[in-house]
């Protein structure tokens, strides 16, 4: 039943995740899409929510934790493309360094927003002021 789910999540997540990098030039646009995506995915599905933090895996079989967890970090790879594209177009001396070190900051900034809104019982929306967020962590 989890594989299904797990199958469903990455399909609808990665499917959305294509087009925006599609449809949108600005890499830091991109950046701030995907996580919006990932995160109002999260939010309209509390149950697949508990599936992609991993409380609903806990007595289950590792396996099914461990492609959560590499759902995430092609999430973060995804980010640190982008952000190493907005990196050199800002004439970083460094790109790849600072592309690495916000994709992660971003991937778990993601994975917290999600972890929140799961233990507030679905209080807690992980879109909480989203836009002033991801302004702070991707100036």
């Amino acid at each position: 039943m989890f594989e299904g789910l797990i199958e469903f999540i990455e399909s609808s997540i990665f499917s959305l995740v294509n087009q925006i990098n599609e449809r949108e030039a600005d890499a830091l646009v991109q950046v701030r899409k995907v996580i919006t995506v990932l995160l109002q995915f999260g939010e309209k599905n509390p149950g697949m929510t508990r599936v992609m933090v991993g409380d609903a895996l806990v007595f289950e079989n590792d396996r099914l934790l461990t492609r959560m967890n590499q759902f995430f970090d092609r999430i973060e790879s995804q980010l640190r493309q982008s952000l190493r594209a907005a990196a050199e177009a800002a004439g970083s001396s460094t790109p790849t360094v600072d592309a690495n070190a916000k994709a992660s900051v971003l991937t778990a900034f993601a994975v917290g927003r999600l972890q929140r809104y799961a233990r507030s019982g679905f209080k807690r929306s992980p879109t909480e002021h989203l836009d002033v967020a991801l302004g702070l962590l991707t100036a």
